[in-house]
């Protein structure tokens, strides 16, 4: 029965996380002021460009962490194929489209992670090609993206872990970015 409770904790502050990470997500600049664009595409990179750099925080820590991580990955996921359900896609077409989902989510996770270890530059070009998928930006959008994730890993990476494991967080506001 304990380990049930625990299983239930765990997956609840796992849907809290996540519910930070779609909230960052959906700040009206990224559409207005980036060109992101507002589709179910671009709404989907940014929910996983942000559930990303949550995990990516949580899998650095001690035991809980990466269980965590685990449990922000398996809401993303469980979301998305409620989203799938609400909006008309068959039973048997769900679970196609969300290992489309699943796999395109690891190769931005892989691609965000090396690029974070190298400069702003890879990180721009990354974003470029997965945010936009050859759309047009505004301006340097990419390069202002790329400026606010390294803010927003910095600012988990600086968050105090109880925090974290507790299921509490926030990113820093976008608008907070210079141009």
């Amino acid at each position: 029965m304990l380990g049930f409770l625990r299983r239930r904790r765990q997956e609840r502050k796992g849907y809290e996380l996540y519910g930070a990470a779609v909230a960052a997500a959906r700040q009206p600049w990224f559409y207005r002021e980036l060109g992101v664009p507002d589709t179910l595409d671009g709404r989907f990179d940014l929910v996983g460009l942000h559930a990303f750099l949550v995990i990516r925080r949580l899998a650095a820590l001690p035991p809980p962490g990466p269980d965590l991580a685990q449990a922000v990955f398996d809401a993303m996921f469980s979301d998305m194929d409620t989203n799938l359900r609400e909006m008309g896609v068959s039973d048997l077409a769900v679970g196609k489209r969300v290992k489309t989902m699943w796999e395109a989510f690891h190769g931005r996770a892989a691609a965000y992670e090396s690029a974070l270890a190298a400069d702003d530059a890879a990180l721009a070009t990354a974003l470029l090609r997965n945010v936009w998928r050859g759309g047009e930006p505004v301006g340097d959008a990419p390069q202002r993206l790329a400026r606010l994730v390294r803010r927003q890993a910095a600012a988990l990476a600086a968050m105090p872990a109880e925090a974290l494991l507790a299921g509490c967080l926030s990113f820093p506001a976008a608008e907070e970015v210079p141009a």
